[in-house]
């Protein structure tokens, strides 16, 4: 009797036990969110500030995918992400309209600039007109780095490019020079070549390899660049964390997380500035 007792006793423990552990495992994947994001949120050291802010507030780890925009969707098209976080309006409304993505809010804004050498070969300093510069640039065949990587910065060249009136297909050549690669990586590139590119402000001013280079087109209207974060569809991809990825959407857009973003600057200068629409 005693012993059948102490066996139903010591299952009891045994199953309280794997009862607990089950639902510890189950909150631990819980708090663990995945964010495609871009690489300037990253390499501008914004989420380096950021996120250990959030995850203390709120027990939600971030994992950050950081690639170019057109990736960081292609990754949430797959349901390997949970919240996309980028700065391509195009190709985010695009996302959306694919029913992949649940709503769009805006977060935050900076702008780009082109960076070259301050030598200057192309003579575009100045002006703000990036227009003019580039057909300056493509003009004297000047040595231009292209992340050409499908990032929302690769985007805004590509868009750039054509309101210069330039077809690239037809004027591209040894002057100009695709890496493929991250905001960072460019302008390492850059750096090691003289060479001109388009950076977004915040890797810009988070970036220590400068050599030569230097701002030299800036506050071109057309230069705007906005970020924007959504929900993966949870309807599409079953197993995005929606409550979890919903708080850190919400965190951002909330007026606390406004000031965490407007807060992250280097040198004294603010990189992102915070513009989230408030509900009525």
């Amino acid at each position: 009797m005693t012993h059948s007792y102490g066996m139903k006793h010591l299952r009891c423990i045994l199953f309280t036990v794997l009862s607990c552990t089950l639902i510890s495992t189950a909150q631990a994947a819980d708090s663990f969110i995945t964010v495609a994001s871009t690489t300037s949120t990253e390499q501008s050291g914004l989420f380096g500030y950021l996120l250990p802010i959030f995850e203390k507030q709120n027990a939600i780890k971030v994992h950050v995918v950081a690639l170019g925009t057109g990736q960081a969707l292609d990754v949430a098209r797959r349901g390997d992400a949970d919240v996309v976080f980028v700065h391509d309006p195009a190709a985010e409304q695009k996302f959306l309209a694919e029913g992949q993505g649940v709503v769009r809010q805006e977060v935050m804004y900076n702008d780009f600039v082109l960076i070259g050498p301050k030598a200057d070969p192309a003579h575009i300093g100045g002006s703000k007109d990036i227009l003019v510069a580039l057909r300056k640039i493509e003009a004297a065949h000047a040595p231009f780095v292209s992340r050409g990587d499908k990032s929302g910065t690769h985007a805004a060249e590509l868009r750039l490019w054509v309101e210069a009136g330039i077809d690239l297909d037809k004027a591209k050549g040894p002057w100009y020079r695709d890496t493929g690669s991250g905001m960072g990586p460019s302008l390492n590139t850059a750096a090691a070549m003289n060479a001109y590119l388009l950076s977004d402000r915040g890797t810009w001013l988070n970036f220590k390899n400068r050599q030569n280079l230097a701002i030299l087109i800036q506050g071109d209207n057309r230069l705007f660049n906005q970020y924007g974060v959504m929900l993966v569809n949870p309807a599409k991809h079953p197993d995005v964390k929606r409550e979890a990825g919903q708080t850190f959407i919400d965190w951002l857009v909330s007026d606390f997380g406004q000031r965490v973003i407007s807060d992250y600057k280097i040198g004294g200068e603010q990189l992102f500035f915070p513009n989230a629409k408030r509900s009525p």
